[in-house]
């Protein structure tokens, strides 16, 4: 998987942003995980230049997100349809919704995407559960540890973020007399 901007760094969502590449990567999964497929669709809703949504489209092809699948001869036409892993990204899509909702940065009279379920026609949303029972966990009870792939920088970030936290919000800046920072990778 080719990711622009994060090469070398050990984060699962470093991962993810590099393979979105931007903004415009990222509202083209929104507009094909709606079932937008033709070029021309996802130019219109996105406001991209050609330029750079073909460059965005082959860089989501590079990256394992999209696969581009001729659908017309004489012209050659090209649909794009999100690969299994491009599919994945639809729970960060529903998270990012969800966020927005929240926020309602817009002031919206309401949410501009509702989420259901197509059994029942309800409303779902995004929740933290602990991964053995599935009982359901307050974003306050969540912590992070370093898994088994963290790496030093990693252990670091982690590290350093407790002792502040221990310190407290006063904690101040961090001090050029030796704070072994590692070199964010």
């Amino acid at each position: 998987m080719r990711s622009r901007g994060f090469e070398g760094m050990v984060c699962s969502a470093a991962d993810v942003l590099g393979a979105l590449g931007d903004r415009w990567g990222t509202l083209l999964m929104r507009d094909l995980l709606l079932g937008l497929t033709r070029y021309e669709d996802l130019r219109r809703s996105t406001g991209a230049t050609n330029a750079t949504l073909s460059d965005r489209l082959r860089e989501l092809e590079a990256n394992g997100l999209v696969e581009r699948r001729r659908y017309q001869t004489r012209p050659d036409r090209y649909e794009y349809l999100p690969t299994p892993r491009g599919r994945d990204l639809k729970l960060l899509l529903t998270a990012m919704v969800q966020i927005g909702d929240t926020w309602n940065l817009a002031d919206r009279e309401g949410p501009p995407l509702r989420f259901v379920d197509t059994r029942t026609g309800r409303r779902v949303a995004l929740a933290l559960v602990d991964a053995e029972t599935r009982e359901p966990v307050s974003a306050g009870h969540v912590a992070v540890e370093a898994g088994c792939g963290a790496d030093a920088v990693m252990r670091w970030r982690l590290e350093r973020a407790a002792a502040l936290r221990k310190a407290g919000s006063d904690a101040g800046p961090v001090s050029a007399d030796g704070d072994a920072t590692p070199r964010a990778r």
